[in-house]
């Protein structure tokens, strides 16, 4: 069992409290076999809110796959206590995410898409339907009359 954490980074203007929302937000992973070392071309998604048992009565994983060049069962969980909002103190460095349980799976690559949240960072103004599919999002703070955004989102992977 090996944890990697996902870090997060991004240059963030007048945002803050950057995370994912809800339970059914989808962390869209590329996964390596730890056995044989594919990487499959489809973007994999884990959640929250499945629950897959384990082989063997060994507890339950967000995800269980089986490798489809080595045959190999493989799973994946997300450590929910670990999830944490990216905030403003935090801009333009990496800071983690959330942390993932592996089991034979290694994530190589993420992608944002939406169902991430922020809020105005002077005044709290929510901004629930953050899509970062193109490392890039804009909004305005009718509040606070002026731009907010979120720019050059970018991500890595460490062993925790």
């Amino acid at each position: 069992m090996v944890k990697f954490g996902l870090q997060f980074k991004a240059t963030l203007e007048n945002v803050t409290n950057v995370r994912p929302l809800g339970e059914d937000f989808r962390w869209f992973l590329k996964l390596k076999c730890g056995n044989c070392g594919e990487v499959p071309d489809k973007w994999q998604y884990v959640t929250l809110m499945e629950n897959v048992p384990l082989k063997g009565g060994r507890g339950s994983a967000s995800m269980v796959q089986k490798c489809k060049l080595c045959a190999r069962e493989n799973s994946i969980d997300i450590l929910r206590d670990t999830i944490t909002p990216y905030n403003a103190g935090d801009n333009e460095t990496f800071k983690t995410m959330v942390q993932f349980e592996c089991r034979g799976l290694e994530p190589v690559d993420f992608q944002p898409q939406a169902g991430f949240a922020a809020e105005g960072a002077e005044t709290g103004t929510p901004f629930p339907e953050v899509n970062l599919v193109e490392k890039d999002w804009t909004d305005y703070d009718e509040k606070a009359n002026e731009s907010v955004g979120i720019y050059e989102v970018t991500h890595r992977f460490i062993k925790c």
